[in-house]
C-alpha cells in the first residue's frame, strides 16, 4: 500500500513538473507572475467649465490700482483718479478754496515741486502745519490729498490723521493715487517753493532740457 501512495504522489510530481515545462514553452502559456485581475480604477473626472472660471478667478490678481481702490474704501475714503484730479484742479471753485489740494510730503519733497496752490500737510509733523490746514478743511467742500504716487501711503494717512481730527466728512476727502509723479509726468505745471510762490515750471521740459 505505501508503495502504491508513492508511485502515485511521483507520478503526480512528474505530471506537474510536465505541466508547467509546457506551459512555459507554449506561446499561449499562462505567465504566472502576470496579475490577470489587477484593480479596476475610476478615471479621473474631467473639470467642469464652471470650475474652471472658478480656478481661473482664483488665480487673478488685482491691479494696483483696484488694490487701492480698496484700500482707501475700508479707510472710508475715495480714489480720484488723474481726469477726476484735472476736474478738481480746473474747478473755479479752487480759487477760493472751496476746493484744495493737501500735498502730504515733507518739506523737501513740497518745494522741489508740487500741485499750484496745495496746502502741505505732513502726517510725521502733524503740528507744524494743523494751524494752516484744518481751518480750510472745514470750509472746502472737496479736498484731494496726494503724495509721490505708486506704494507711497503718505496722502491716505494724512487724510484719515486730518479727517479724524476735526472731523470732516469722509464724502469730502479724495485720494490722488497717481499722486505727484503721474502729475509731472504728465507735462502738468509745478510750483516750487511755497504755497502761491508763482513759481511755476514742468519738470518734464526742465529734466529733457529746453526745447529747442
Amino acid at each position: 500500500m505505501k508503495s502504491v501512495l508513492q508511485e502515485v504522489v511521483l507520478i503526480a510530481l512528474i505530471g506537474a513538473a510536465l505541466a508547467f515545462a509546457a506551459n512555459a514553452l507554449s506561446p499561449r502559456g499562462l505567465h504566472l507572475s502576470k496579475n490577470y485581475y489587477p484593480a479596476t480604477s475610476l478615471p479621473a473626472p474631467s473639470p467642469s467649465p464652471s470650475s474652471n472660471a472658478t480656478a481661473a478667478a482664483g488665480v487673478r490678481t488685482n491691479s494696483p490700482q483696484e488694490l487701492l481702490s480698496a484700500l482707501l474704501l475700508a479707510n472710508g475714503l475715495q480714489l480720484a483718479d488723474s481726469n477726476r484730479v484735472m476736474q478738481f484742479f480746473g474747478d473755479p471753485r479752487r480759487e477760493q478754496d472751496a476746493v484744495i489740494f493737501i500735498d502730504a510730503r515733507n518739506d523737501d519733497h513740497y518745494r522741489a515741486g508740487h500741485i499750484p496752490g496745495a496746502y502741505q500737510f505732513d502726517h510725521f509733523r502733524p503740528e507744524n502745519y494743523l494751524t494752516n490746514v484744518l481751518q480750510v478743511c472745514l470750509t472746502a467742500e472737496q479736498i484731494v490729498f496726494y503724495c509721490n504716487g505708486g506704494e507711497c501711503d503718505d496722502s491716505l494717512q494724512a487724510a484719515v490723521m486730518l479727517r479724524d481730527s476735526v472731523p470732516i466728512p469722509k464724502e469730502k476727502l479724495f485720494v490722488y493715487g497717481g499722486g505727484i509723479t503721474e502729475w509731472a509726468t504728465a507735462g502738468l505745471p509745478v510750483e516750487l517753493g511755497a504755497r502761491n510762490s508763482g513759481q511755476l515750471t514742468n519738470l518734464v521740459q526742465t529734466a529733457a532740457g529746453p526745447k529747442p
